[in-house]
């Protein structure tokens, strides 16, 4: 499952995300692309999941334009002391994602 983390998102979670093909907005050079760009680029280059802490992104989008599941993590903060918290529920949230659906992920 290719998964690209949101330049809100720490780089450092990818560690924590070892069984999925993980990239990093930044590293693909998109910082700074607006939101609707981002998910057509994510389509373009076969992303399955969008991952972020973002909970206004699945409001500024028409989300059945985008072959994509959106992942917000409901986190206040972007450190990886916190966002690592909310990986087992990803992980487990993963085996039943869908196309076109935003899932909000609480910590445990």
């Amino acid at each position: 499952m290719k998964v690209l983390l949101d330049e809100c998102v720490t780089k450092k979670l990818k560690a924590y995300l070892k069984d999925f093909d993980v990239s990093t907005v930044t590293r693909l050079g998109w910082s700074g692309v607006k939101n609707g760009k981002l998910m057509t680029l994510c389509v373009e280059n076969g992303f399955d999941v969008l991952l972020t802490i973002d909970k206004n992104l699945s409001y500024q989008q028409n989300l059945n334009k985008y072959k994509i599941a959106i992942v917000v993590f409901n986190s206040v903060t972007s450190k990886i002391e916190e966002l690592s918290l909310f990986v087992p529920s990803f992980v487990e949230l993963t085996t039943r994602l869908a196309f076109h659906k935003v899932y909000i992920v609480e910590k445990p």
